[in-house]
């Protein structure tokens, strides 16, 4: 995985980061954490710049969900469950993530990104269900900063550990997800305690 990291940053530089993470996110097999904090390793080893290095993922990582929107409207459910399998994106995978869509709704966007196997799905979702995109690009373009900052960051800030954060991240994402929910819970209980007591 390294050597194929190694060889798309080298031979294509930012440009490789763009690519790379558009088909990721559509749903090609290819690791978008791992590669995000490659990335971060790069700059922490100054082969690449820390902002040009976050540009060019925000651009890939827009340019990916803002495609899995597209085809969510243009083409609908039917497409998911016929093409699906070829991206990646199991049966399973769709009725999991519809459910949680079904219950977060636009909020499943912006940690989608953390949760993998679901940011796949999210973004076909919200096309399938009509969202407005200026509903769908204000929640899932700040789920990527996010999602890309978060992971860039890591990498330069790990440096020589990078390697350790995809292991890490897939075994404890579903506990992350639950711990960033009940924050998220807990934040918007407050804040709206706040305003009835106001």
């Amino acid at each position: 995985m390294v050597q194929s990291l190694n060889h798309l940053i080298g031979h294509y530089g930012y440009f490789g980061i763009i690519i790379a993470l558009i088909g990721g996110i559509v749903g090609l097999p290819i690791p978008d954490e791992v590669l995000l904090t490659f990335v971060g390793y790069n700059v922490f080893q100054e082969k690449m710049s820390y902002f040009p290095s976050l540009l060019c993922a925000f651009i890939g990582a827009f340019g990916g969900i803002t495609l899995s929107y597209l085809l969510g409207i243009k083409l609908g459910l039917p497409f998911l469950h016929r093409f699906g399998p070829k991206l990646h994106i199991t049966e399973e995978r769709v009725n999991k993530t519809r459910k949680l869509f079904m219950k977060f709704g636009p909020f499943l966007l912006i940690i989608g990104y953390f949760i993998p196997g679901v940011r796949h799905v999210t973004a076909y979702l919200a096309g399938i269900n009509n969202y407005s995109y200026k509903k769908f690009a204000i929640f899932a373009y700040l789920g990527a900063m996010t999602w890309c900052f978060t992971f860039i960051t890591l990498g330069r800030v790990l440096g020589e550990n990078w390697i350790h954060v995809g292991a890490y991240f897939s075994k404890y994402s579903f506990y992350l997800f639950f711990l960033f929910l009940l924050g998220c819970i807990l934040f918007f209980t407050f804040r709206r305690k706040k305003r009835v007591l106001s």
